[in-house]
């Protein structure tokens, strides 16, 4: 009963709905919490990189409040977990299962190597709610439209997410490596100072996130979520991402509302199941992030990098709508998802650059990116993706900004100066933000439209009609 269990955190950063904890609970084993900062750390974006590593000292202070602390080392993980196991006789190491290409390649050796030494390796379900052989076709094959899947999970059974359970220290804690020493938000630079104010960072704030929420704005939710400058979202997404929150939590979350009658409960499971549905689409189709998943999109003539794909990434495309959530994005280190969708419709119709170029933006800028969410929108918005939006479908970026931002509200903010809940004006703290090399300044002009959007469109369909033909 003295020999301590491995808990080998990762996206997972929370007390509370966690199975490996209420496990160990059960046997009275001992618990040491260790992060290991490998290789997929590493080549993590700026924005999620730093990000992460506000989440790792929050978890570090809520474990320390429970009388346990979180170990970091770094390195090549199975060679960090044996050193671990040797050095304080640990016989179990556990961890709960992500699912993109990079962490299952990885787990798998971590596994099958710990069971060479004899040591048990157990790996549990908790970042998603299905686990992706779970929600099988009629057919045995996994769902490539989103709807039927819905149909097929909305009236599963989801576990209750449990209380902290109790947790028992080792004797002796091994050594940790300092966290300043890793510099996870050396990308940032400046940039920092300035999204920080807009994070909302650790379990307690997430599951306050979580309670706002169901009190103020699922009753909203459906008919206004997609106007920007209403704040009518969850914003559990950034919480998600780092497993601050479960998604069990939101699932109950939304059906209890749904209980009281509250409306909007319904599309907002949706969008859980959403995020269900990317994984299971990146788990059985690894290489989602990088190739069409449409084949027939394979030799499609996209753009490589361009100065105008520049341009949207600075926010300097002329197009008002555009610009404003290109910088709400590098102001607040997230981007409302309506615009998400129109800005990645401009990118690979209106430019008709690659919408890769788009995806590793979003991977270097959000601090909720999710590499299965990532990669399935900028798949759906070019056309090329599963369930994709089809793409004669382009959004004309002024139309969905005078349908949904009648008022400016949300233009007005990130490009003439308003003022945001937070006594903030994002228009002039985008200049903050932006690197120096850049060369921009509060005093320069609006630049004119990079393309005519009636003219972009037009173009975009000729091209589609060639590659088709």
């Amino acid at each position: 009963m003295t020999r301590p269990i491995l808990w080998w955190v990762r996206r997972d950063m929370r007390l509370r709905d966690n199975d490996i904890l209420t496990r160990a609970a059960e046997t009275g084993h001992p618990v040491i919490p260790v992060f290991i900062r490998d290789g997929i750390v590493d080549v993590t974006g700026a924005a999620p990189k730093w990000r992460w590593g506000l989440g790792l000292q929050a978890f570090e202070q809520t474990l320390r409040a429970r009388g346990s602390r979180l170990i970091l080392r770094s390195g090549e993980p199975l060679s960090v977990l044996r050193n671990l196991i040797a050095t304080t006789g640990a016989d179990a190491v556990h961890w709960h299962r992500l699912y993109d290409p990079d962490s299952i390649t990885r787990d798998v050796a971590v596994k099958a190597g710990l069971k060479d030494d004899g040591c048990i390796a157990e790996s549990h379900a908790g970042h998603i709610l299905f686990e992706p052989w779970t929600v099988p076709t009629k057919t045995g094959g996994f769902y490539k439209v989103y709807t039927p899947m819905w149909r097929t999970v909305q009236y599963r059974d989801v576990p209750v997410p449990c209380s902290v359970p109790g947790l028992r220290s080792p004797e002796v804690w091994p050594e940790s490596e300092l966290f300043d020493d890793w510099a996870l938000g050396a990308a940032m630079r400046r940039g920092a100072g300035v999204v920080e104010p807009y994070t909302c960072v650790g379990e307690d704030a997430a599951l306050d996130r979580l309670d706002r929420f169901l009190e103020e704005n699922i009753g909203r939710y459906q008919n206004k979520r997609d106007y920007p400058g209403v704040g009518a979202g969850s914003r559990l997404s950034e919480n998600l991402t780092y497993g601050e929150i479960s998604s069990r939590r939101l699932w109950h979350g939304g059906k209890r509302a749904a209980e009281q009658g509250l409306p909007g409960t319904e599309t907002f499971i949706k969008q859980i199941v959403w995020r269900e549905f990317a994984y299971h689409l990146m788990y059985h189709q690894p290489g989602l992030a990088s190739e069409p998943f449409r084949q027939e999109w394979a030799n499609f003539p996209w753009r490589s990098d361009n100065a105008d794909a520049d341009a949207w990434r600075r926010g300097m495309t002329g197009c008002d709508i555009v610009d404003a959530a290109m910088r709400e994005l590098y102001v607040t280190g997230t981007m409302h998802n309506r615009c998400r969708m129109l800005v990645g419709s401009y990118l690979t119709k209106h430019l008709l650059s690659h919408w890769r170029i788009g995806l590793n933006w979003f991977a270097d800028t959000l601090i909720d990116w999710d590499p299965a969410a990532n990669a399935m929108g900028w798949q759906w918005i070019a056309g090329c993706g599963p369930d994709a939006s089809p793409y004669f479908r382009i959004f004309n970026p002024d139309t969905q900004a005078e349908k949904f931002d009648g008022e400016a509200i949300y233009r007005d903010l990130y490009l003439r100066c308003g003022e945001d809940d937070l006594g903030r004006t994002p228009a002039t703290d985008f200049y903050e933000a932006i690197p120096r090399s850049w060369n921009m300044s509060a005093q320069d002009a609006r630049p004119t439209p990079l393309v005519d959007l009636k003219e972009g469109r037009a173009r975009a369909l000729a091209v589609y009609s060639t590659a088709r033909n």
